[in-house]
C-alpha cells in the first residue's frame, strides 16, 4: 500500500531515474501491454528523457518548460509511482496540462494509479488556474484507459495506426479531464 504522495525533490531523481528504467524496462514484455510508443528492444530511459525531468521540475509552474513530478512510496519508502504534469507545447494552451505517470508492477492494481490522479487534480484546482489535464494513451493499453475512465477522463479520439512498432500498427489515445 502507498505510504505517501509527493513531490519529488531534486535530490532524488537519481532513485526516480532507477524506478523509471526498471519501468520502462517492461513496456510490452510479457503479459504487459506495450505502453511506450518505443520498440519492446529499445525501451529504455533516454538521457533526452532525464534532462526534461531534471530541468522541469526547477521550473516555476507557468514557465515554459515546467514540469511539476509527484511519487507515491511504498512502507520502505520505494518509488512505486509516479505522476507529472507538463505544459503543451502549442501556444494558447496555458490552460491545458499534459499528464504522464506509471505504477511499478507490484503496485498496479492496488489503488495507486487513482491516488495519483486525485492527488494531481487536487493540486492543479488549488494551486493553479489549469482548465483542463490531457493525456495520450497507447489504444492497446486497456488498464490504463480503464483507469482514467474511472478517475474522469473522457475520450477526445484516437489516432489509428499511429505508430508501427516492432511490425505492429498501434493506435494512440487522446483523454482529457475537465476541472
Amino acid at each position: 500500500m502507498t505510504k505517501e504522495i509527493r513531490l519529488i525533490q531534486e535530490s532524488e531523481l537519481s532513485l526516480f531515474f532507477d524506478y523509471l528504467s526498471e519501468q520502462i524496462a517492461e513496456n510490452g514484455q510479457g503479459d504487459i501491454p506495450l505502453f511506450q510508443p518505443m520498440s519492446r528492444e529499445l525501451s529504455a530511459m533516454s538521457e533526452q528523457m532525464k534532462q526534461r525531468f531534471s530541468d522541469g521540475i526547477t521550473r516555476t509552474f507557468g514557465d515554459e518548460t515546467w514540469r511539476k513530478l509527484w511519487i507515491a512510496t511504498d512502507a520502505q519508502d520505494r518509488i512505486c509511482g509516479h505522476i507529472d504534469l507538463r505544459p503543451l507545447v502549442e501556444p494558447h494552451t496555458a490552460h491545458r496540462a499534459l499528464l504522464g505517470m506509471g505504477v511499478h508492477s507490484d503496485a498496479r492494481r492496488t489503488g495507486v494509479g487513482k491516488q495519483l490522479i486525485k492527488t494531481v487534480e487536487q493540486w492543479a484546482k488549488t494551486e493553479t488556474d489549469l482548465q483542463w489535464i490531457d493525456l495520450w494513451v497507447m489504444s492497446n493499453n486497456l488498464p490504463a484507459i480503464s483507469l482514467y475512465n474511472k478517475t474522469g477522463f473522457i475520450k477526445n479520439g484516437e489516432i489509428e495506426d499511429m505508430f508501427r512498432i516492432d511490425g505492429s500498427s498501434y493506435s494512440y489515445t487522446n483523454m482529457s479531464l475537465k476541472l
